[in-house]
C-alpha cells in the first residue's frame, strides 16, 4: 500500500442474475460461527455517532483476540480442508510452481550477482558468479535463516567496487528491517548492523566507508507491529561503528509526516535527499555536497508541488521525472546552485503516454512508458533527441534498465499473463537485445490467449480490462471468472505471469484485470479522480468492469468473484456492500477496511492523502459512505466470502480484517460462508514463503470452485 505508490447499460440484466445467484451459491452445510462479543463503544465523529461494537479486535495482541483467531481458523479450515478440490489443486499448483527462476543481474566490479529459485525454495538464493554463463555460488541464502522459510531477504546494496553488499532481511512478513554487511568474497558477515529502519533503502559512499539510511525510533516494547511510526530520521553508517554512533544527517521534528531516502550520485559528488510525505506522490529534494566537509543538507527543489523523481547527475546537473506541468511526467535538468524554476531545462516533453521511469547509460537516455498499461521503452541522446524504440519481445510488462552511468550493458525482465519471466541483456554501445534467460514451465502458454477490453464506467469513463482465458474458452456466460484490481496510490497494474493464475485458467476459469481510476496507468489526473472525495469513482469502475464482463458473455454474477488486497482489499469490500447481489464470491485480503480509525496504526496515517479521514469534517461522509465495516446491513444476503489476513502484517494491520469478519458473519443473511483465513508468522504479502504461498491458493481457488455453482 506505502510506496515511493474502479454501470453500464446492462444494469437490470445484472441484477436479474445475481439475485439468481444468491440462491445458487448458498452453502448446503451452513457454519457455526465463533462467537464475537460486541463492547458499547461510540465515537462522535463531526456529529456523526458511530458505534464500533468489536474495538476489542483492534489489540491483536491480547490472549481474548488470540482465541478469537485460532476459534476463526479452526472453523475456516475445517471447511477449507473438506473441499473435494482442496487436495488435488495444492499439487497441481505445487508442479506449477515448481520452475527455475531467475532476478536481474547487476555487475559489480568484477562479479555478477542475481537471484535465484529452483522452484520450490521458500525464498529465492542470492547468487555472485564471475560471468553470466559462470558456475554461480551461493552470497545469501535466506532459507538458513528460519525452519519455517519465513525470514526473507528484503533488498541489497552492493559498493561500487563489489567487494561488499549491505542486505536488509525481514522478519515474518513485518515492515521493519534489519540492515547487515558483507564480505562478497568470503561470504562473512561484518559486526555492523542496523536496526530499526523502514521504508528506506541505503546509499553507499564511493568509496564504501559508510552509508546513508533512514530508520525510526524504537517502538515501545509490545508496539512493534501496531505502534505509529513518525518523524523518520536519516544518518550516516560509517563501517565498523556501533549503530549508536551513526551521524545523523537530517530530521524535521517538526514535520513527523516527512521521510527520507538517500541516494548517491555516481561520482560521489552529492547526496540527492528524496523527501516524502505520506503516501502523496508531492516530493521534496535536498543535497548535500559531499566533497565539502562544512557543506550543509541544501533543499534543491521545495513546496511539495508535484513528484520529483531523481534519475542521475552529470557534474552538477541533476536530472528529474517530474509531474511539474505534465500530469503524464516529463524529464528536466536542474542546476545544483542555480535552481531557480525559471532556470529548470525541460529535456524530454511530456507526451501522450505515461513516463514511467528513465536510466541514463553513458549519454543515452532509457525511457519506460506506458500505453494503455503496456510497456514502451525508448533511447534518447542526453539532449533529448530520440533515437528509437527498443524492440520488446511481446506486448506486456518490462522493467529493469538498472545500472550506474559508465555501465557496457544493462537488463531487463519481460512477462504478461501468458508469458514466464524471461530476462534480457542490452548491449549498451550497439542497443543489441539478447535473451539471458527463459523459464521452462509444465504449462503450454500458447493454449492461452489475452485481450484487452474497455468498461464505460457511470461517468463515462473507459476503464481498460485485460482479460485472459484458454483460447478454446466459449463466451456463453457459464465461465467461471475472477476479477481483480486495485485503483488507488498511482499503483499501475501491468501485465504479468502467476503459476497460480494459470492454475486458475487451466481450471476453466478466466482470469481478469482491471486497471481502474486511483491507478496510475494514464498518469497524475487518473490517479486524482480516485482520490478522497472522488474515490467512489474507483468502486464504479470496478462494478462497470464486472458487468462489462457479464454483458460480454464471459461470465454471469453466480460465477463472478472478485479479489484484491490492501487498498484492493478495501475495494473488494466497498463493492461487495454496494452491490452484494453483482457477485458470487469475494476475496478481500489485507484489506483497509475501517476507514474512520485506519490512521491510528503503523503507518496508516500516511494514507490521510489518498483516502481523506475522520479527523477531517469535510471528509467524513465521504469516508463512511464506503467504509465497508460501516456498510454492512443485517439480514442482507452477502456473497460467498473469504477474508485473509496474517498476524504480522504492520502496514495494514490484522484488527481490519478482524472486525469486518465478525461484522459480517453476523450481518449475513444466508447461507453463503463468511470466513476469514489468518496466515501466522506472514506479513502484507512481501517475502512470503512459497510454500505459504501454495497453500494460500490451494484454499482460495478451491473456495471458488466450491461456490461458483
Amino acid at each position: 500500500m506505502f510506496t515511493f505508490t474502479i454501470l453500464s447499460s446492462i444494469f437490470l440484466s445484472g441484477v436479474t442474475l445475481a439475485q439468481e445467484s444468491n440462491t445458487l451459491t448458498s452453502s448446503p452445510r451452513p457454519l457455526q460461527y465463533p462467537d464475537s462479543k460486541t463492547v458499547d463503544v461510540t465515537d462522535d465523529y463531526h456529529g456523526h455517532r458511530v458505534a464500533d461494537p468489536y474495538r476489542w479486535l483492534e489489540d491483536t495482541e491480547s490472549e481474548e483476540t488470540a482465541e478469537w483467531v485460532a476459534a476463526e481458523n479452526k472453523v475456516t479450515q475445517a471447511y477449507l480442508q473438506s473441499l473435494p478440490e482442496r487436495e488435488a489443486m495444492r499439487a497441481r499448483l505445487e508442479k506449477l510452481w515448481n520452475y527455475e527462476r531467475f532476478g536481474l543481474p547487476s555487475r559489480k566490479g568484477d562479479r555478477y550477482i542475481y537471484t535465484h529459485n529452483n522452484g520450490l525454495q521458500n525464498q529465492s538464493i542470492l547468487y555472485k558468479a564471475d560471468s553470466l554463463d559462470a558456475e554461480r555460488q551461493v552470497l545469501i541464502d535466506p532459507n538458513t535463516l528460519s525452519e519455517d522459510g519465513t525470514v526473507a531477504l528484503a533488498s541489497t546494496a552492493t559498493t561500487k567496487d563489489g567487494k561488499l553488499i549491505a542486505y536488509s532481511l525481514a522478519d515474518g512478513g513485518s515492515d521493519w528491517r534489519t540492515w547487515k554487511v558483507r564480505d562478497v568474497a568470503t561470504g562473512q558477515d561484518r559486526e555492523d548492523v542496523i536496526r530499526w529502519s523502514k521504508f528506506s533503502g541505503i546509499a553507499w559512499m564511493p568509496d564504501a566507508s559508510g552509508f546513508f539510511y533512514a530508520r525510526y525510533t524504537a517502538p515501545v516494547e509490545g508496539q512493534e507491529l501496531t505502534g505509529t511510526n513518525e518523524n523518520q530520521r536519516l544518518f550516516f553508517h560509517r563501517l565498523g561503528d556501533d549503530q549508536s554512533k551513526d551521524q545523523l544527517v537530517l530530521e524535521r521534528p517538526d514535520e513527523p509526516k516527512w521521510g527520507f531516502s538517500p541516494s548517491v550520485t555516481d561520482d560521489g559528488r552529492y547526496l540527492i535527499i528524496h523527501n516524502w510525505k505520506g503516501s502523496e506522490p508531492k516530493s521534496q529534494i535536498f543535497i548535500k555536497d559531499l566533497t565539502d566537509p562544512e557543506a550543509q543538507v541544501e533543499p534543491l527543489i521545495s513546496g511539495f508541488d508535484a513528484e520529483y523523481e531523481w534519475i542521475a547527475s552529470v557534474g552538477t546537473t541533476h536530472y528529474f521525472v517530474t509531474d511539474n506541468d505534465a500530469p503524464k511526467r516529463r524529464l528536466i535538468a536542474i542546476e545544483a546552485g542555480n535552481a531557480d524554476r525559471d532556470r529548470w531545462k525541460e529535456v524530454i516533453p511530456e507526451s501522450d503516454n505515461v513516463l514511467e521511469s528513465a536510466s541514463l547509460f553513458g549519454e543515452t537516455f532509457y525511457l519506460s512508458y506506458l500505453q494503455d498499461a503496456r510497456s514502451r521503452v525508448t533511447r534518447h541522446t542526453i539532449q533529448g533527441t530520440f533515437i528509437n524504440d527498443l524492440p520488446l519481445p511481446g506486448v506486456g510488462s518490462a522493467n529493469g534498465f538498472g545500472g550506474r552511468q559508465d555501465a557496457t550493458e544493462t537488463f531487463f525482465d519481460f512477462t504478461n499473463y501468458v508469458t514466464p519471466t524471461e530476462i534480457y541483456r542490452v548491449d549498451l554501445s550497439s542497443g543489441e537485445i539478447s535473451l539471458w534467460q527463459r523459464p521452462q514451465t509444465p504449462i503450454n502458454v500458447e493454449d492461452y490467449v489475452t485481450e484487452q477490453l474497455f468498461a464505460t464506467s457511470k461517468d463515462g469513463t473507459q476503464v481498460p480490462v485485460i482479460v485472459t482465458r484458454h483460447r478454446d474458452t466459449q463466451l456463453d456466460g457459464s465461465n467461471r471468472t475472477l476479477l481483480y484490481a486495485y485503483g488507488g496510490f498511482n499503483i499501475s497494474l501491468t501485465p504479468s505471469f502467476s503459476p497460480a493464475n494459470a492454475a486458475w485458467i487451466e481450471n476453466g476459469g478466466i482470469y481478469a484485470v482491471a486497471n481502474l481510476r486511483g491507478g496510475g496507468e494514464y498518469g497524475r489526473q487518473w490517479h486524482e479522480d480516485g482520490m478522497r472525495l472522488k474515490k467512489q469513482n474507483v468502486f464504479d469502475d470496478f462494478i462497470a468492469a464486472a458487468e462489462h464482463l457479464i454483458d460480454k458473455g464471459y461470465t454471469q454474477s453466480s460465477r463472478l468473484a472478485i479479489r484484491g488486497g490492501s487498498n484492493g482489499g478495501l475495494l473488494v469490500g466497498a463493492v461487495m456492500t454496494q452491490r452484494p447481489e453483482l457477485f458470487g464470491a469475494c476475496l478481500p485480503a489485507v484489506g483497509v477496511m475501517d476507514m474512520l480509525r485506519y490512521h491510528k496504526f503503523t503507518i496508516g496515517w500516511a494514507w490521510a492523502t489518498e483516502y481523506g479521514s475522520s479527523d477531517e469534517a469535510d471528509q467524513i461522509e465521504n469516508l463512511l459512505a464506503y467504509s465497508p465495516l460501516h456498510n454492512l446491513a443485517p439480514g442482507t444476503c452477502y456473497p460467498a466470502t473469504l477474508i485473509s489476513t496474517a498476524d504480522r502484517d504492520d502496514r495494514v494491520v490484522p484488527g481490519h480484517s478482524f472486525k469486518f469478519a465478525a461484522a459480517l458473519q453476523a450481518a449475513q443473511g444466508c447461507d453463503n460462508p463468511t470466513l476469514i483465513r489468518i496466515e501466522t508468522r506472514a506479513g502484507h504479502g512481501a517475502g512470503t514463503p512459497v510454500s505459504k504461498r501454495i497453500d494460500e491458493y490451494a484454499d482460495l481457488w478451491a473456495f471458488l470452485l466450491e461456490n461458483l455453482k
